[in-house]
């Protein structure tokens, strides 16, 4: 089952279920939030509970798409009770990428790796434990609140003082804590976790800077458990022509890391078990045209597509302003 969020007519907030071209409204609830949130009470899962509820109003998928409609599959109220994170080096393709990135030579000796390649072969090595206990810890980093996701169909910004903004395509892990104060997963959406490639390549300790960029995820979220194996496309257009396309494999698989060794160690911190608020983990990924040497455009249209999710996820990107100037801390 696929669900989206939208605005209907009258821009008021809906839950839809996908249905092939239509999206039928569900009743009741008008969050993903509030629907997960109610099956915990309930100690049900969500396609238990949205058969139960049943669906009213049939929309044209494509014509919210269009007009703009079509929601982020999970968010919060308030934005800055969501969690945006990720974690990298968790793919088999991501740290030859990095490395490369870096221009760092690596041997099989652990002494003369890199940074990343070590990350990565620890990752191999121990990111899959076999008895129940947790792994070696990935590469985590965050991106931000809510108030940096933006709408399927919608631009990426691209703030002023960036060098560049790369796409990142993934699957992202979508949770909410419960009453409770544990975390439930409530499935997972394509996602890109757009980055400044150029800034981090000026020193791996950039990459944080680097990653407080907008991203966006969806439109579809996925119930259910990942697929051991899936495989997407990720293409670039410029004025309408596909400049760059590569395809890329993930699920566990394809990673260095098992899924709940991932949620393991973003959610072993108190501070991420704070009841109701959101958490969107981005999984990481092995494919990026900065590797390939694109250097992207105000304009360029990024397309992210894996079949077992729906319809592909759609961002151009544009360069905004900064209404934050040098000196314009003001002391009290």
């Amino acid at each position: 089952m696929h669900l989206i969020q939208f605005e209907t007519d009258n821009r008021a907030r809906a839950v839809g279920i996908v249905s092939g071209d239509e999206i039928k409204e569900l009743n009741v609830y008008l969050t993903t939030r509030e629907l997960a949130l109610e099956a915990i009470r309930q100690g049900k899962k969500i396609a238990e509970l949205v058969s139960e509820l049943g669906t009213g109003k049939a929309h044209s998928y494509q014509a919210l798409l269009d007009e703009g409609r079509v929601l982020p599959p999970l968010d919060h109220p308030d934005p800055a009770h969501c969690i945006i994170a990720g974690t990298g080096l968790t793919h088999t393709g991501s740290a030859a990428s990095r490395s490369k990135m870096h221009q760092t030579a690596t041997t099989a000796a652990e002494a003369d790796l890199n940074d990343s390649m070590k990350m990565f072969k620890w990752g191999v090595e121990g990111g899959k434990p076999a008895d129940g206990k947790p792994g070696v810890q990935p590469e985590w980093f965050y991106k931000g609140d809510g108030s940096t996701v933006v709408r399927p169909g919608e631009d990426l910004p691209v703030p002023q003082y960036a060098h560049d903004m790369g796409e990142e395509p993934e699957v992202v892990g979508l949770y909410v804590i419960g009453d409770d104060g544990l975390p439930y997963r409530v499935g997972f959406a394509v996602g890109n976790e757009a980055t400044d490639h150029l800034m981090e390549k000026q020193n791996y300790l950039y990459l944080a800077h680097s990653k407080l960029r907008h991203s966006a995820f969806g439109p579809e979220l996925r119930l259910g458990d990942l697929p051991a194996h899936v495989e997407g496309v990720v293409r670039i257009r410029r004025n309408a022509e596909v400049i760059w396309e590569k395809s890329f494999p993930t699920g566990e698989d394809n990673m260095s890391h098992s899924i709940a060794n991932l949620e393991y160690h973003h959610f072993k911190y108190d501070q991420f078990h704070r009841p109701g608020y959101v958490h969107v983990q981005f999984l990481g990924t092995s494919v990026a045209s900065f590797g390939d040497g694109i250097a992207t455009e105000e304009g360029d249209v990024f397309e992210i597509e894996i079949p077992e999710f729906g319809k592909p996820l759609v961002n151009a990107i544009r360069r905004t302003s900064t209404r934050f100037t040098m000196g314009a801390v003001a002391s009290l």
